[in-house]
């Protein structure tokens, strides 16, 4: 009867002692697939370093456009400023082409033949000189004259204010200039008013900027 208890009493310890174990998972084996619990880990890394590569990309995207828009900005106020320089003075020059065609007048007025008149003659030298002068200024400032006699009328430089026949010069030619025309760099700043040869063939032409 003892030898049975003690028996029965270590069959109860061993199954005591096995019950309390822990039960550790095997290792992976070298270059076997990890289990389902360690697949969503190595998934959220996948996933982070996709969504940093396209923040990185976005942002290379977003840099090159800034870029390219702040080049765009430089060259068009780079433009402004070289009009502004170029242009500034066509009002105050569109005055000013009206001093220049009274000299003109002026000289035209006075008769081919001054005689004697030594005072005519340095008055008509003075005013010459003066017409020099401002026309040199024009030059320095971009302000080129414009004379078209003997040319083939041109639109865009050009106002025919009449046509005179029998002038032995092609349909189209500019006979006379009545009032010169001016341009301020590659800007026309004044038509030339002009008188052609009556009839002709049309003639081609350019188009060019008027916008001084």
């Amino acid at each position: 009867m003892t030898k049975h208890k003690h028996k029965t009493a270590e069959t109860a310890s061993v199954t005591a002692n096995a019950a309390n174990e822990v039960v550790k998972p095997a290792p992976v084996p070298e270059g076997e697939t990890a289990s389902p619990a360690q697949a969503p880990e190595s998934a959220a890394a996948v996933s982070s370093a996709e969504a940093a590569q396209k923040e990185a990309s976005d942002l290379k995207d977003k840099l090159l456009r800034a870029m390219a828009e702040t080049e765009n900005t430089r060259r068009r106020f780079q433009k402004e400023i070289e009009d502004t320089r170029k242009y500034a003075v066509s009002n105050f020059a569109k005055e000013m082409l009206i001093v220049a065609d009274n000299f003109r007048r002026a000289l035209e007025a006075i008769p081919k033949e001054k005689g004697d008149d030594e005072t005519l003659k340095h008055l008509v030298m003075g005013v010459e000189a003066t017409e020099r002068q401002l026309l040199a200024t024009f030059e320095r400032f971009g302000i080129k004259k414009i004379d078209p006699l003997g040319q083939i009328f041109d639109p865009n430089y050009h106002r025919v204010m009449m046509e005179m026949e029998d002038t032995d010069q092609p349909a189209g030619t500019v006979v006379q200039v009545i009032q010169a025309g001016y341009m301020i760099q590659d800007r026309l700043l004044r038509e030339a008013l002009v008188a052609v040869a009556k009839a002709g063939p049309s003639v081609t032409t350019h188009k060019v900027d008027t916008e001084a």
